[in-house]
């Protein structure tokens, strides 16, 4: 039969031959790969020749043990995998947390340690003149001289002077204890501690006490509104911040600092240059919405004209009495600027009303005598006194720890 007859035939039956060839050899390897093992290796058997040595048994490959994968462990309740943090912790964590401010009562003797520390130039050379075995007129002078340096005003040095003068002559008084005992007694006298030295915190018709702070910039005006807020805060009082002080750079800022670390807020405007009078009003009205016992209202600090200030005060007092009275107004004075403070005293007393002073840096750098002569000159008691750079630096004023800072006692 000729090859070329027998190619239909061939094409019938080999090809379905050769798949079906092809499917086993398929389903054979996938079976082996599937099992992991591999098909058995036939080793071909020799036939040995007599005298022949029998070759040696090629050793089977070592059995290769898969890696072992440990299965990932699971986690135990309220164990944190490590690197992870939980929710709740990293927003406890970024929330600060609130301060608790120093209780108010004792803090004055921290005054009365520094100024002793700080030998007190005004209480030591009052001392050593007055212990002189004989006083004449060089020293008499000398303590005139002392006094005025010490910013203690004319009016009030010529007072203590003659008193101290009449009281030597009658008793004769030289030793150390009983100079001490006069002088500080007469010091006592000149502060005059009958004044009322209480802040002025009660509402009436259930608005809030309003505080305004007025004094020049430089003075500590802004920190001792958030000192006095932690005054506040520690005697367990309500309190919110009004932030008027909008022609100063970050004033706003900084008392809504001083409030964050005592949980108090701050009503500020988004914008500097803002209108003082609205924000202090704002601040009122919230507080009145609210319910808080204080509001305390920070105000701008310019003396480049006296007309503008009055004008800027002015203000701010007619728009926050349409919604609370004002019941303080505290001027805030820097305890080492002497007759240049009282120049500013005399200013703001005319534009403000002040009803209390607050001295600051009133430590052992102060010359102390500014105490007598700004409540002299202005006829309003000092109510708060400025101690040093802490938070809690701020404290009442008490005529006789004062005094006894001053003689180092």
């Amino acid at each position: 039969m000729p090859v070329i007859d027998q190619i239909p035939d061939l094409v019938l039956f080999g090809v379905p031959a050769l798949v079906v060839v092809g499917a086993v050899v398929g389903l054979v390897a996938r079976r082996s790969r599937g099992t992991g093992e591999a098909p058995p290796t036939q080793v071909p058997t020799t036939t040995a020749a007599p005298g022949d040595r029998a070759p040696e048994a090629t050793p089977a490959p070592a059995e290769v043990e898969a890696p072992t994968v440990a299965a990932p462990e699971r986690a135990e309740p309220g164990r944190a995998e490590p690197g992870h943090v939980e929710p709740e912790r990293a927003e406890s964590e970024a929330t600060p947390s609130i301060e608790a401010p120093e209780p108010v009562a004792g803090r004055l003797q921290r005054l009365r340690a520094r100024l002793a520390r700080s030998g007190s130039p005004l209480g030591a050379r009052l001392l050593d003149v007055l212990s002189r075995e004989s006083l004449g007129e060089d020293e008499w002078d000398e303590l005139e001289e002392t006094l005025l340096l010490a910013d203690v005003g004319a009016g009030p040095t010529g007072e203590l002077v003659d008193a101290l003068r009449t009281e030597v002559k009658v008793s004769g008084t030289r030793d150390a204890a009983s100079v001490r005992a006069l002088l500080r007694a007469k010091l006592v006298e000149l502060v005059d501690p009958s004044l009322d030295r209480a802040l002025r915190l009660e509402g009436a018709d259930g608005a809030p006490a309003v505080v305004l702070v007025v004094g020049v910039n430089g003075t500590g005006k802004t920190t001792t509104v958030g000192k006095l807020a932690r005054v506040l805060v520690a005697e367990g009082r309500t309190v919110l911040l009004g932030a008027a002080d909008t022609f100063r750079a970050a004033a706003a800022d900084q008392l809504e600092t001083w409030g964050s670390r005592v949980g108090v807020a701050t009503v500020r405007s988004d914008k500097d240059g803002a209108d003082p009078a609205s924000v202090a009003f704002d601040a009122v009205h919230r507080g009145r919405g609210e319910a808080v016992d204080v509001v305390l209202v920070d105000t701008a600090g310019r003396l480049q004209n006296k007309a503008g200030l009055m004008d800027e005060l002015g203000k701010i007092t007619r728009v926050v009495t349409r919604e609370a009275p004002i019941t303080e107004t505290l001027l805030v004075l820097d305890a080492t600027t002497g007759q240049n403070g009282m120049n500013q005293a005399r200013v703001f007393a005319e534009v403000a009303g002040v009803t209390g002073i607050v001295l600051t840096k009133l430590d052992g750098t102060a010359k102390g005598g500014i105490v007598v002569a700004v409540q002299r000159e202005l006829g309003v008691p000092v109510k708060l006194v400025g101690l040093g750079e802490g938070p809690d630096d701020l404290a009442p004023f008490e005529p006789e720890a004062f005094v006894d800072g001053l003689l180092g006692a």
